[in-house]
C-alpha cells in the first residue's frame, strides 16, 4: 500500500508541475484577449478636449452636443468641459492650465473673456499642444506678447448677426422710423461688442429711424429686464429693441409687458435658443438670430484633429485661420 501511495504521489506532483509550467508558459485566451483590449485602450487613448463657456444656456450645451456627434460619427473620443457659470474666469482658466498637465495634443477653448486664458494657451504651445479659438476671440496682441499662438478661430460673423437683427426691425417699423435701442452683453466682451457694432451700424444708416439708448446687461435677464424697464420710462416712444443674445431679450419681452406695451414694441433676439423660439412662435419675442452652436462645435473639433495631422507650425507670428458658420433669422 505504502508503495502504491508513493506512486500515486509521484503521478500528482507531475500533473500539477506540468499544469505550472503551462500557465506560465502561455497565456488564456480570456487573459489574451483582456491584455489586447487594454494595449487598444491606451493607443485609441483622447488626444482632444474642448473646454467651452457653460453649459448652463443653451447655445452651448447645443454646441456640446454638436461635438460629440461629430466624434461619435468620426468613432474618436473627445472630452468636453465647461466653466460653472459666465463669471468664472478664474475657473476656466485653472481648467485649462489643468488640462495642459495631461496628454492631450489638442485643445479648443471659448474664452470667457478675451484675455483670461492666454497665460494658459501660452502654456498649452510650450508643451506642443494646438489650440483652436473658438467663439469669443483671444486678444491676438495680447497672445503674441505672451508667447502664445491659436491655429484656426471658429464663429460666427457677430457683426453681421447684429446687422441682421437691426434689418428685421428697421424692415418691421417701414417708412414710420421710430426711436430704437440696443441691449448689449458685457461690456468688453468682443462678440457683443461686434453684435452691438452690426447693429448700431444698420440703425444709424437707415432713414427714420432714431437709436436713443445702448446699454450692456451682462448676458443676464434680470438685469435686462431692469435695463429695458429703465429705458422705456427715460425714453417712452421706442419702438424696438435689439438684444445681444436671447436670454436678455426675453428679460425685455418681460419689460415690454410690464409697460402695457406687448404688441406696441419689437423685441429681437439672439442665438436661437429654444425658449425663445417658441416666444417666437407665440408671438411674444419678434425675431431671433440663430447662430448654429453645434455647426461651429463640429468645424472646431474638425479644426483640431487637422492640427494632430498635419501638424501645422506653432508660432505667435503666424494669424489664426479664420472660419466663420453663418447665422439664421427665425421670425413667426
Amino acid at each position: 500500500m505504502k508503495k502504491i501511495s508513493k506512486l500515486v504521489a509521484l503521478a500528482l506532483s507531475v500533473v500539477v508541475t506540468g499544469s505550472l509550467l503551462v500557465g506560465c508558459g502561455k497565456t488564456s485566451p480570456t487573459e489574451g484577449k483582456a491584455s489586447k483590449e487594454t494595449k487598444q485602450e491606451e493607443k485609441s487613448g483622447t488626444e482632444v478636449a474642448i473646454i467651452l463657456k457653460t453649459l448652463s444656456n443653451p447655445f452651448w450645451v447645443s454646441m456640446k452636443e454638436g461635438i460629440e456627434r461629430e466624434a461619435k460619427a468620426k468613432n474618436i473620443k473627445v472630452d468636453v468641459f465647461a466653466a460653472a457659470s459666465e463669471e468664472d474666469v478664474q475657473e476656466q482658466l485653472k481648467l485649462l492650465e489643468n488640462l495642459t498637465n495631461k496628454n492631450y495634443k489638442a485643445i479648443g477653448v471659448a474664452p470667457l473673456s478675451p484675455v483670461n486664458l492666454i497665460p494658459a494657451i501660452a502654456q498649452a504651445n510650450k508643451k506642443g499642444i494646438y489650440v483652436v479659438n473658438i467663439d469669443e476671440k483671444v486678444d491676438m496682441k495680447e497672445l503674441k506678447s505672451a508667447g502664445g499662438s491659436v491655429v484656426s478661430f471658429i464663429t460666427t460673423d457677430n457683426v453681421k448677426v447684429g446687422e441682421k437683427g437691426a434689418k428685421f426691425i428697421t424692415d418691421k417699423l417701414g417708412a414710420a422710423g421710430g426711436d430704437v435701442a440696443i441691449i448689449e452683453g458685457k461690456a468688453g466682451n468682443a462678440s457683443g461688442e461686434a453684435r452691438k457694432a452690426g447693429a448700431k451700424k444698420a440703425f444709424e444708416s437707415t432713414k427714420g429711424i432714431k437709436l436713443v439708448a445702448s446699454q450692456p446687461a451682462d448676458w443676464d435677464r434680470s438685469k435686462a429686464l431692469d435695463v429695458a424697464t429703465n429705458m422705456l420710462q427715460r425714453y417712452p416712444n421706442i419702438k424696438a429693441f435689439y438684444c445681444a443674445n436671447d436670454t436678455m431679450a426675453l428679460g425685455v419681452v418681460q419689460a415690454v409687458e410690464n409697460a402695457g406695451k406687448k404688441d406696441k414694441i419689437v423685441v429681437v433676439g439672439t442665438d436661437g435658443a429654444p425658449e425663445a423660439i417658441q416666444s417666437v412662435k407665440d408671438g411674444k419675442l419678434g425675431a431671433t438670430v440663430a447662430q448654429d452652436p453645434a455647426q461651429i462645435g463640429v468645424a472646431s473639433l474638425n479644426e483640431l484633429l487637422k492640427a494632430i495631422k498635419d501638424k501645422p507650425e506653432m508660432s505667435p507670428d503666424k494669424e489664426p485661420t479664420v472660419l466663420s458658420v453663418d447665422s439664421n433669422l427665425i421670425a413667426k
